[in-house]
């Protein structure tokens, strides 16, 4: 850490002190000596230097669990041919709350202000690349272009698949990334106005070409990082995740993760969103995950017994 060890770990968290990084730096500094690879020393390490402390909301101790990935584009920089959806940088005046909605988004409020990151041939592809918040776009020329969460409109995310579900459109037990996906593309007008229904709008930046890189400004390791709702977790804890699928036949989750992420849909104490990577193969596992389950914090004794006395 390069951070003084009078730092929060975390400033956001408002209703846990996860310390200053003073608290953490003896584990980062045993972390370091851990041989890469031999999982026996790093279960050594992670039971003997850390404490697990459980998360319940008002008693309630399960919880949403999904996925998400870093999904593939195709795209111009140019405003062309079938490249006729914008992705957007963050405006300037984000933050002296002017918000537009989708809707005014998408009819126009940002065009002609030079905003446009780049242009895509598929509005649903856009549509989801902001629910991932991070994409690879392949550009016309055979390069790629790496994009990355810059920023949201500031205003409420509507779950587009709760929508259908209420409508009685797809089976509530049916709901799942892909399946929200196949409507929309069979339905182009339809989803086209649902996704309209979704005031929340985000804005992108690039990255660099390593990886996607989280809310915790550090690129994302396949099915390691998690997103968190930072109002309840701090970055960079480690968490031990248990969850089982709820609709899908999928094997369940037993895993050590790190909270690195934060996402709009993640909200609420016992929530989660776990990095399955990018492309079709981690799509395809991410829109499928819709898992009902626990997570374990994992704390320098110290700070777990300072905020839970019981686990002393």
């Amino acid at each position: 850490m390069t951070l003084p060890d009078a730092a929060l770990i975390d400033r956001l968290p408002r209703f846990a002190d996860f310390g200053r990084v003073g608290d953490w730096r003896g584990q980062c500094t045993a972390a370091e000596a851990v041989p890469p690879g031999d999982d026996a020393a790093a279960r050594r390490f992670f039971e003997s230097s850390f404490v697990p402390l459980g998360v319940a909301d008002y008693g309630a101790r399960d919880g949403l669990f999904t996925g998400y990935y870093e999904s593939e584009l195709n795209g111009s920089r140019l405003r062309q041919g079938r490249y006729q959806t914008p992705i957007y940088r963050r405006p300037p005046e984000l933050g002296s709350g002017i918000r537009h909605t989708r809707a005014e988004i998408e009819d126009g409020a940002l065009a002609g202000r030079g905003l446009e990151l780049l242009w895509v041939d598929d509005p649903i592809d856009a549509f989801f690349l902001e629910i991932q918040g991070s994409g690879r776009v392949r550009l016309s020329d055979g390069r790629t272009i790496r994009v990355g969460y810059d920023g949201q409109n500031g205003l409420p995310y509507v779950a587009v698949g709760r929508l259908l579900a209420e409508r009685g459109v797809v089976p509530r037990a049916a709901v799942t990334m892909m399946a929200i996906r196949d409507w929309m593309k069979q339905h182009p007008a339809a989803g086209a106005a649902l996704r309209r229904e979704n005031p929340s709008y985000v804005f992108f930046r690039r990255v660099p070409e390593d990886g996607p890189v989280g809310a915790e400004g550090v690129v994302l390791t396949p099915e390691r990082s998690l997103a968190v709702d930072r109002t309840f977790v701090g970055l960079g804890i480690p968490v031990w995740v248990e969850a089982d699928e709820r609709f899908a036949s999928a094997e369940g989750v037993r895993r050590l993760v790190v909270a690195q992420d934060t996402g709009g849909a993640i909200k609420g104490p016992v929530r989660g969103d776990l990095f399955w990577g990018t492309g079709n193969a981690a799509g395809s596992r991410a829109g499928a995950m819709n898992a009902t389950g626990r997570y374990y914090l994992l704390l320098p004794r110290h700070l777990a017994e300072r905020l839970a006395p019981s686990s002393r």
